[in-house]
Parts: structure tokens; C-alpha cells; sequence
């Protein structure tokens, strides 16, 4: 919304002219539910990969997989004991003081209040932890192209989980490769 407040390449890009009042944000909360209801995206993205397979630019023998965590729209405040009593509400329920000062927290005692699907996970050794998820990418070698995409818990194991879905759903009979660094570890097998 800023942007379109002031770049006038957003405003051309969406159709406003340069005297026109931009939109109220809640535009963009209203229609994003109803865009991922629709399944909007998925439609967009299966017909660009249509069109690049009309024009042969998919490879179907040698791909790579990719993840990465994905911050949850989950506030660290809301990670609490899946075992807590209910206790006295707080006396800011919209910004609740919370002392984790020496608590040991894991996905096994703990969960998120406002996203339960949402892990604690951390990106490497030293690197804080945050609740996320796994996004995954199935990427074709021959033009750098995204075939599929997958979301999973953040588990640690997500990522060699998804290659091997993603890598069944690859239509044809060919042997295929697949690289990424990730996935030489044990219990990959394809």
C-alpha cells in the first residue's frame, strides 16, 4: 500500500492513475482469503507450466529440490505448555508480558495458541529459533523452472519427504536425478 501511495510504476501496474485514492488495506486481507479459497495461485501457476511444456522447456530427467523454513504468522508469545492451566488473563491481553527466561520449550510440551501447526525450528547451530514451516521447491535443471511446490511441518525431515512426493508426481517413465545438499543424508532413498 505504500508503495502504491508513491511509486508510480505500482499504480500504472494496477490501474490507477496518478490522482487516484489508493485502496484501504483491509482490500488485500478480504480478498487474500478468498484468493487461496479459489486456489487462484495454483491456477496461475499451472498455466505458465503449461505453456512452458507447449514450448519444450521442461526437462522431465533432472531436477533439484530445495526447502527452506518459513516464518509462521505465529508470535513466540503464543508458543505456551500444551499442559497450562488456565491462569489469570493478563493485564494487556492484546501484548501479554511473557518470561521465557530459563524455560526449556520443544514442539513436544509446547505449541502455538493462534497456530498449532506452526514448529519451533531453527535454520542451523546458533541461529534462533522461530515458529515456521517447511516450504519446498521442485526446480527442473534445464531452464531453472519451478515444477511444484510443497508445504510441510518443520520437522527436519520435510525436505527429503517433499523431494521424493514431488519427484512421483514428475509424469513419464525416465530415470531422474535429483540434487541438493540435504539430500545424501541417510534415509534418502529415491
Amino acid at each position: 500500500m505504500e508503495q502504491l501511495d508513491y511509486n508510480l510504476l505500482f499504480r500504472w501496474f494496477v490501474g490507477l492513475n496518478m490522482d487516484d485514492p489508493i485502496w484501504d488495506v483491509t482490500v488485500f486481507t478480504k480478498n487474500r482469503e478468498r484468493l487461496l479459497d479459489g486456489d487462484i495461485a495454483e491456477a496461475f501457476f499451472q498455466a505458465v507450466l503449461k505453456q512452458a511444456r507447449q514450448r519444450n522447456l521442461l526437462s522431465d530427467e533432472h531436477f533439484t529440490v530445495d526447502g527452506t523454513l518459513l516464518e509462521a504468522w505465529a508470535s513466540l508469545k503464543s508458543f505456551q505448555r500444551k499442559d497450562a492451566k488456565h491462569s489469570a488473563p493478563p493485564e494487556d491481553p492484546g501484548n501479554a508480558t511473557v518470561d521465557f527466561h530459563g524455560e526449556k520449550r520443544s514442539n513436544q510440551t509446547h505449541e502455538s495458541k493462534t497456530d498449532p501447526d506452526a514448529k519451533l525450528a531453527r535454520k542451523g547451530k546458533g541461529k534462533e529459533a522461530k515458529l515456521s514451516y517447511n516450504g519446498n521447491l521442485l526446480v527442473e535443471n534445464r531452464n531453472g523452472l519451478i515444477v511444484n511446490t510443497e508445504m510441510f511441518e518443520a520437522n527436519g525431515t520435510a525436505e527429503r519427504y517433499a523431494a521424493l512426493m514431488m519427484l512421483e508426481q514428475i509424469p513419464g517413465t525416465k530415470q531422474v536425478t535429483v540434487g541438493d545438499k540435504a539430500n545424501d543424508t541417510g534415509g534418502f532413498h529415491g
